[in-house]
């Protein structure tokens, strides 16, 4: 535990001016994304966030994390989705057109990176050992609410990358301390059911077997087993500080 936050202050106290140019950098192309949303803009967007997720591949994981056991194994997790936004960019799977559809939900994840340190604050931790808002579990929860908000076309294989990260972030509520995390842990349960339901709606068919009904009831099964897991698990935690 002593070396996870030991790298993070690390990292937030040699890199927060750089931080700082990146959320400014993230707040001006979604805010272009929802008044101004051209194709140099697109584009822009899809290359920043190939280059955010190779930031936490080299930068926090590579070296700043480097004390650490399997960031290598953590590293390449985040090239390869920074890679899946370089393919993304060439094949032109994803428009980046607001659809209008989880607005309210998207806007709530897109200020969950500034929760995280706010958490931090909240939990008696002070800078530079805390929570910042250019760390994997804050940029893969942004992650999420630009896809709910601007995807028409659901990219299912970073949906099952981001949703197996918040699953892997669960696990640092125990075993380092960083209850924050229980924000991508949550707000990923809502983001699930609606990517993998629209993913069921645009390719089954009517008489494929289990239906689409079928399966979209097992999705919302498979949620609600998660999200009382995460549920219990929170109500543990918060047993545990209280003690």
């Amino acid at each position: 535990m002593e070396i996870f936050w030991n790298t993070i202050a690390s990292y937030n106290a040699s890199t927060w001016h750089l931080q700082i140019i990146i959320v400014l950098i993230a707040i001006f192309l979604t805010v272009a994304l929802y008044r101004r949303p051209s194709h140099k803009v697109k584009v822009a967007m899809k290359l920043f966030m190939a280059a955010l997720n190779f930031w936490i591949a080299g930068v926090y994981y590579l070296i700043y994390c480097d004390g650490r056991d399997y960031n290598e194994m953590y590293a390449l997790f985040w090239g390869i989705m920074g890679g899946i936004w370089i393919y993304d960019l060439l094949i032109k799977h994803a428009s980046l057109e607001c659809t209008g559809k989880h607005n309210k939900f998207a806007i709530v994840l897109f200020a969950m990176p500034f929760v995280y340190p706010v958490a931090s604050l909240l939990l008696g931790r002070s800078f530079p050992m805390m929570t910042s808002p250019v760390m994997p579990c804050s940029v893969a929860v942004f992650t999420i609410g630009l896809m709910l908000a601007f995807s028409e076309r659901v990219n299912i294989v970073l949906s099952m990358f981001l949703c197996h990260w918040a699953l892997i972030s669960f696990s640092k509520v125990y075993f380092f301390g960083i209850p924050e995390d229980y924000i991508l842990a949550c707000s990923v349960v809502p983001a699930l059911y609606i990517f993998f339901r629209e993913y069921i709606q645009s390719k089954m068919l009517r008489d494929s077997k289990p239906s689409a009904k079928v399966l979209n009831a097992l999705l919302v099964i498979l949620c609600v087993i998660i999200g009382a897991f995460f549920t219990f698990s929170l109500f543990q935690q918060v047993n545990m500080f209280a003690k």
